[in-house]
């Protein structure tokens, strides 16, 4: 059984019997059912898998779909002319019209038809209309990664907008040729608000959060029971679950097909396989740019506004990360005057301790990280509280001085809880932030082997913290589900900028 690791080609993925998940189901209710379509799922997830899968069904390839669901459904006998654009990487607007191009040269090599206009978007309206003459059939349009030049660009403002623009105008010759067309399908990571790219092309059906189609990229909990068994054989898989499965798009959760068929590859160790592939360097400078809780991104609620898209001139953190697969959705609430309410999540244990370590490395700025980390973890493993507190104290007190004078994070309170937070999480252990109580919300609840921590923080109000902890007894909750419960108040001093006091006490 061989995995199709980076393999995008439906055609070789069939013809040299790579593992296959059929998802020929939902391609079929698509065709059927619908022409405009948009898709977002974060990189590396299948879309230009599935895209592909597409333009072998409408270019008639039936050899390549038998064993498949679709295979005794569909009509083989139409074939349509397909126009597929894969957008690459481009720093410049000049990079972008090029790539462009390119693209439609291909197509036009492939179609056997020739554009007159050296002009990107009016060569592709030549395209369109000229397949549908020579072919006599509805042409096909699939876009692989729409928004690959903005997202490249999402820290050069003059770029990306400038980009935005080209693409803008190219994909507004869609909506011009629809007499032509039979069938379109945009794939990418974000979507963009009505007023931005797609004011050109508004008639997008947006399936990304359709229940219809969560599975349509991904692989299932069922898939990995059935399809990789034989591959998995002897593998914890709860802890696979808790390591890359639980993004949700409003249906069954999923797994991230690269860390599974790394995962495998890589003899089962238990390791960063996607988060790798793409560091978050553009979360990372909006981060720079404005305070934030870090601790928020455990239990944020947003609002379809919120998630549905965002515009590239008002950037927000949270439709980003949600997009990009930081987070997921976690439960969705109808509001009683309407509209539906998110409650996202990280979505498994790799982003949980992948993401907490590039937010380590840019707020610490400090290389000896991993070695505390260690520290910590067998500090509260043993309940060392004392050599747990000079850990922390170390922490801070070695944090170089342009950690608070150039980051806009360390001139609000919240700077040293997101300190004492990314450090946590990055352990890839089970915590609440904002832990909602009858009374109240404690700050932080660890969760670790057969213990559960209860942290408050409190700057400049020495011994508050254990006290409000006791006083509106946050541990109630928790009492008869874990050995032991430690509450621990912390206070900072602002001056020092380090732990004025750590005061902690056992619930037995």
């Amino acid at each position: 059984m061989k995995l199709p690791i980076g393999i995008s080609t439906f055609r070789d993925i069939r013809e040299e019997e790579y593992i296959y998940i059929d998802k020929t189901k939902e391609a079929l209710e698509l065709i059927e059912g619908g022409k405009y379509y948009f898709l977002s799922r974060p990189r590396r997830f299948g879309k230009s898998l599935f895209l592909d899968t597409l333009r072998e069904i409408f270019r008639a390839k039936k050899e390549l779909f038998e064993g498949l669901y679709i295979y005794d459904k569909y009509d083989w006998s139409q074939k349509y002319p397909v126009i597929k654009i894969s957008m690459g990487g481009s720093r410049s607007k000049e990079d972008l019209i090029n790539n462009l191009l390119d693209n439609l040269k291909v197509v036009q090599e492939e179609l056997q038809i020739e554009c007159e206009s050296k002009d990107y978007a009016i060569c592709f309206k030549e395209l369109i209309r000229k397949a549908y003459q020579k072919y006599k059939q509805k042409v096909v349009i699939l876009i692989d990664e729409y928004d690959k030049p903005i997202l490249d660009n999402i820290d050069q403002l003059e770029v990306a907008k400038e980009l935005r623009e080209i693409l803008k105008r190219f994909y507004t010759v869609i909506k011009d040729s629809d007499e032509y067309l039979k069938f379109v399908f945009l794939t990418g990571v974000s979507k963009f608000s009505k007023v931005s790219i797609f004011s050109g092309l508004n008639n997008l059906e947006d399936i990304s959060l359709d229940r219809r189609y969560a599975t349509i990229c991904g692989y299932t909990h069922q898939d990995i029971n059935t399809s990789f068994a034989p591959l998995l054989e002897g593998v914890d898989l709860v802890k696979l679950q808790e390591w890359y499965n639980g993004y949700n798009f409003l249906g069954e959760s999923v797994y991230n097909p690269f860390d599974i068929l790394l995962f495998i590859a890589k003899g089962f160790l238990f390791r960063n396989y996607w988060f790798a592939t793409g560091t978050p360097t553009f979360l990372i400078k909006l981060l720079a740019q404005k305070p934030y809780n870090i601790a928020e991104l455990e239990n944020l609620v947003a609002n379809e506004t919120l998630i549905d898209s965002f515009d590239i001139e008002k950037l927000k953190i949270e439709p980003i990360l949600f997009q990009s697969g930081y987070l997921t959705i976690n439960k969705v609430e109808q509001r009683e005057f309407g509209g539906l309410k998110y409650y996202l999540r990280v979505p498994n244990k790799e982003v949980q301790i992948s993401l907490n370590d590039i937010l380590l490395d840019f707020l610490t700025d400090d290389d000896s990280y991993e070695v505390n980390k260690e520290k910590i973890y067998y500090a509260l493993v043993e309940e060392n509280l004392e050599e747990f507190k000079n850990i922390l104290s170390s922490i801070y007190a070695s944090l170089p001085y342009n950690s608070y004078s150039n980051t806009p994070l360390a001139k609000y309170e919240g700077y040293y809880a997101n300190i004492f937070y990314v450090y946590i999480a990055s352990l890839g252990l089970k915590i609440i932030a904002e832990d909602v109580t009858n009374i109240g919300r404690i700050d932080f609840t660890l969760f670790i082997k057969d213990k559960i921590y209860i942290f408050e923080f409190k700057l400049e109000q020495k011994g508050r913290a254990l006290e409000q902890i006791k006083q509106r007894k946050y541990y109630q909750k928790y009492l008869n589900k874990a050995q032991d419960i430690i509450l621990v108040g912390i206070d900072f001093d602002k001056e020092q900028k380090n732990i004025k006091s750590l005061e902690w006490e056992k619930i037995v």
